[in-house]
Order: structure tokens, then C-alpha cells, then sequence
């Protein structure tokens, strides 16, 4: 097991460095955002069960030729409260250094999901004390503030959140443009495809891939949202809502949120080709591949 855990080990380095730098400085996800999120989905799992896995089987390698056989006979020795005499100090340390990555993991995406739903149903209740429901929109609510702002707060309370300043400031279709935008955030619930990545980024910071992951699909999800918007109104409403909106930016954001503004716009006025249907299915198979590979050296004898 000794080659198993050095490939999978060698994967999850290549998967969280340079190919998770690769992937974010690519043109095509922009063509095919929700297979470009597919990917990065199978980045992140294949990465982890790569690296962590990594550490289990060399660790666990003097105890058979496979995990299936060497997990049960780890348990049995454990269990009569004995380390098995088999397992040098080297092998101890990867099983405790894969365990303590394991738990640095499984607990920060924890704080982060508590932390998380904690704020999100304290900004809930204050949205339903100060907001005004909206009839037209169910779910919706209307805050008293001259700004143009409207966000979504995901979660089985969903809620929409707009500013009288939308209202004021953009005309009907503008505003069914906010809200597409905005309604396509929570049905495909781009909150929880951010928040393993938040959880990595957190967990390593050091490591530059896992930074260029957070961000580059933080971006992605911006444009599947703007897609589904583009499908429901005009690309001339969509562009002309984002502007208003981006234009209420704070000064000292202004610089960094208007190149990525005026990305996006210049994305809905002149989409680029969608990926060939062919593509589109290689990539979804890909991903798929990803996952299958580490998941297939852990398990297969």
C-alpha cells in the first residue's frame, strides 16, 4: 500500500497547487459556469480524500496489502487496547498526522456552517423586524434605505431583501432582473457550494490553490446567476440593473468591485460561446473521474 499512498498523495498536492491555479486562470468555465463548478466541486473532494487518504494507507500499510484487510485489523488490536507491533513511529505519525487533518477539516467546516447559520438567522430576524413584506414577491421584503441593495439570505426561511432605493431607482423589468438573479442564488443554492471552499481556504491558507478556489468559484456562481437571469429578461435590463446597483458600490471597494463588474456586463452583452455538447458531457464525466480515482485506490483490494 506503500505506492497507493505515495499516488495519492502526489494527486491531492497536484489536485490543491496547480491544477486548482490552472483551472482558475481558464477561459472555458466562463463558457459552461455550472460544469466549471462540477469541477471544482470534484477538485475539492478528490483533493481531500486524496491527501487524507494518503496519510491512512501508509500508516495503516504494514497491516495488509489493503484497507480492507488492514482497518479490521487495526480495530481488533484496539480493541483489546494494544498498538499493533507491526506500526513503526513513522507510520504512527501519518496516521496521526492524517487524523489531526481530519479533524482541523471536519471542525472548521463545522464553526464555519454554526457560525454561518447563526448570523444568517440573526440578519433573518432583523430583516423581518425592519423590512416591509412585499405581497407581489412572497418572501420578500423591503427595506426603508435610499441605496440600491438587494441580496438574498438562503435557508428553509429564505428571504429576498430589497432597499426602497431599488424600487425608485430601476424601472419593473430592471427590478425582474434583480430578482431572477437573485432567486437563482437560492434555488441552486450557491451558499453551500461556496462553503466547503470557504471551509479549505480556512483550513490552509498558505496554500495559494485553495485562495484561487474560494474565488474563482465565488465567480462562477455570479455568472450561472447572471445566465438565469439572462434568460428571463434582456441582456439590456440585466446590464442596466447590475450598473445601478454596482454604482451604489462603497468608494473604497469601488476599484477591484467595478473590473469585476464590468466583466460581468461585458459577459451578458457579448456571451461567449457555450462549450459543444460533446465538451460539456467530457467535462461532467471528468469530474466524475476526479472523485472515482482516489475513491477506487481507497477501496479497490
Amino acid at each position: 500500500m506503500t505506492l497507493t499512498a505515495f499516488g495519492l498523495f502526489v494527486l491531492g498536492v497536484v489536485l490543491a497547487e496547480p491544477l486548482s491555479r490552472a483551472m482558475a486562470t481558464a477561459e472555458w468555465p466562463a463558457r459552461d459556469p455550472v460544469g466549471a463548478l462540477l469541477v471544482w466541486q470534484a477538485i475539492g473532494l478528490a483533493g481531500g480524500l486524496a491527501l487524507l487518504g494518503s496519510g491512512f494507507v501508509y500508516g495503516l500499510s504494514p497491516l495488509g496489502p489493503s484497507l480492507s484487510v488492514a482497518v479490521p485489523a487495526a480495530v481488533d488490536a484496539m480493541a483489546v487496547g494494544e498498538v499493533p507491533r507491526e506500526l513503526s513511529l513513522i507510520h504512527i505519525a501519518a496516521l496521526l498526522a492524517a487524523l489531526a487533518l481530519a479533524l482541523r477539516l471536519v471542525g472548521v467546516l463545522l464553526a464555519v456552517t454554526l457560525r454561518t447559520l447563526k448570523v444568517r438567522r440573526r440578519h433573518r430576524d432583523l430583516i423581518d423586524l425592519l423590512g416591509t413584506p412585499w405581497p407581489a414577491v412572497p418572501g420578500a421584503r423591503v427595506l426603508d434605505h435610499p441605496v440600491p441593495v438587494a441580496y438574498c439570505l438562503p435557508g428553509l426561511r429564505s428571504r429576498l431583501v430589497l432597499s426602497a432605493g431599488v424600487l425608485d431607482a430601476l424601472d419593473p423589468p430592471a427590478v425582474r432582473a434583480v430578482l431572477a438573479h437573485e432567486r437563482a442564488h437560492l434555488r441552486e443554492r450557491h451558499d453551500l457550494v461556496v462553503l466547503p471552499f470557504v471551509a479549505w481556504g480556512a483550513t490552509a491558507p498558505f496554500v495559494r490553490g485553495m485562495v484561487c478556489a474560494q474565488l474563482a468559484v465565488a465567480a462562477l456562481i455570479e455568472m450561472r446567476a447572471d445566465d438565469v437571469a439572462a434568460s428571463e429578461v434582456t441582456a439590456k435590463q440585466l446590464t442596466g440593473a447590475l450598473r445601478t446597483m454596482g454604482g451604489a458600490a462603497p468608494a473604497a471597494a469601488l476599484s477591484s468591485f467595478t473590473d469585476k463588474l464590468d466583466h460581468r456586463l461585458c459577459r451578458i452583452v457579448s456571451p461567449p460561446a457555450p462549450l459543444p455538447a460533446a465538451v460539456r458531457v467530457l467535462v461532467r464525466v471528468a469530474a466524475a473521474g476526479l472523485v472515482a480515482v482516489p475513491t477506487a485506490l481507497l477501496l479497490v483490494p
